[in-house]
């Protein structure tokens, strides 16, 4: 952990020595994994986390949009988002008052978001030693905490809160469907996440997948060769697909067990892995803060609209996952390799959000945007190299039947859900001015 912190912190000085004038540009991505930072603190589930990240960002896309004309302003095609008045008088640097708008958000939103003021603080003291004045400062500050709390406004009028009033989720009856599963049992996560309101998409059933195969113990059905598919795949995995499935993981809390004793590791959530993947991206592609801002923004959101599409599909149909069938129908020992996520089956929410990102992040820089992704390092995972974006997401979605998690048609079907998610918006944003680089 220390050295990729150290290896951040010197890459953000190198940014700043290569691009004078720029200095805040380097910000960005210090001010995101932050965020993810806490997220992992607070074992955020998948889709909270995509939530989160859209609601941190949207406040500085806004504050950047009312300064530099060349953004486009979110209201323009984000759902039922009317303009967010800036109150606060007096002359602010509106770089600052963006970048501090996303910890401040992340502050109020995150559970423990309190871990942020140290971000903040840290923050403060950099502006100070790069020469800004103090009454700049302050009046950016005062700018951004508005906006944060006028953001916390709009988040508490997408049903999250109504979550918890909800019935638990009871797994349905009958052999083809859901049960939790081991070492945890952990009970259905946010069964009912479609009820959250979407953020660029019409509704969670917009983008309904292809009908999944149906169940059957029949030896010779289509189900059956799909689960000893991943039976065979996971007994005779080799060392590169057990790389593939190991990097994208993203269990933001793998359980261990030794004996009676049960170990959590926190990881990083699939949404915080794409996010990161955004900040590599743009970072090379030295993207100006002002539309680094935007893109991350839009990917977020396109993270959280995935999301509500996928867990539509995920609990109308409450399939049950590789692990079930194959320990009942053809081996009582066989483990996956990566632990099952306490979630239905279908479609697969790695091969959905990928897909869906890639598309986007291929409209801003283009096809083939080659790249390293880091993201794993700080779990001790070697770096990845991609030629495109699309090339990640595929691995990240067959990554799923490597590991043992998913059928094959949830991710084959996945990704085409996600692609129509991701080419959707991309109308959307285009339509209203939003323009490639």
């Amino acid at each position: 952990m220390k050295r990729f912190l150290l290896i951040s912190l010197f890459f953000c000085r190198l940014t700043h020595a290569q691009n004078p004038g720029r200095e805040l540009d380097a910000h960005l991505q210090p001010a995101i994994f932050a965020i993810t930072m806490v997220m992992i603190h607070d074992v955020a589930n998948p889709p909270a986390a995509s939530r989160f990240y859209t609601y941190c960002l949207l406040g500085a896309q806004e504050i950047v949009s009312q300064n530099n004309k060349s953004i486009v302003s979110p209201t323009a095609y984000i759902n039922d988002l009317n303009k967010i008045e800036i109150e606060t008088k007096g002359k602010y640097d509106y770089k600052i008052a963006a970048l501090y708008c996303i910890l401040e958000t992340g502050k109020i939103i995150l559970p423990s978001g309190y871990m942020l003021e140290e971000d903040e603080t840290k923050f403060v003291s950099t502006l100070k030693k790069q020469g800004y004045s103090e009454s700049i400062i302050e009046q950016s500050i005062l700018v951004a905490q508005e906006v944060a709390k006028k953001i916390i406004v709009i988040s508490s009028q997408d049903n999250y809160s109504r979550l918890s009033t909800r019935l638990r989720y009871r797994p349905v009856k009958g052999e083809g469907y859901w049960y939790p599963t081991p070492p945890g049992y952990i009970e259905g996560v946010e069964p009912h996440w479609r009820t959250i309101r979407p953020v660029m998409i019409d509704s969670s059933s917009q983008f309904k997948p292809k009908p999944e195969v149906p169940f059957s113990k029949d030896t010779s059905s289509a189900f059956y060769k799909l689960a000893y598919e991943v039976y065979s795949e996971g007994k005779n995995l080799n060392e590169k697909n057990r790389a593939i499935a190991s990097y994208w993981d993203c269990n933001p809390f793998a359980i261990n067990t030794s004996g009676h004793m049960m170990i959590g590791f926190k990881k990083i959530s699939p949404g915080g892995h794409w996010m990161n993947i955004t900040s590599i991206a743009t970072t090379k592609a030295k993207v100006d803060l002002d539309h680094g801002i935007m893109i991350h923004a839009i990917v977020a959101g396109t993270l959280m609209d995935a999301f509500i599409s996928c867990w539509d599909e995920k609990y109308k149909g409450s399939r049950v996952r590789p692990e079930t069938v194959i320990n009942r129908y053809i081996d009582p020992r066989w483990q996956p390799l990566l632990q099952t996520p306490p979630f239905p089956e279908y479609t697969s929410g790695h091969s959905v959000i990928s897909s869906a990102v890639a598309e986007v992040l291929t409209y801003f820089l283009g096809d083939k945007f080659a790249f390293t992704d880091n993201t794993e390092v700080i779990f001790e995972l070697p770096t990845r190299d991609f030629t495109s974006f699309r090339q990640a997401a595929d691995e990240a979605s067959i990554s799923r039947l490597y590991g043992g998690i998913h059928f094959r048609d949830a991710i084959v079907n996945g990704q085409d859900q996600g692609r129509r998610v991701g080419t959707f918006i991309i109308g959307k944003i285009k339509e209203k001015g939003v323009k490639p680089l």
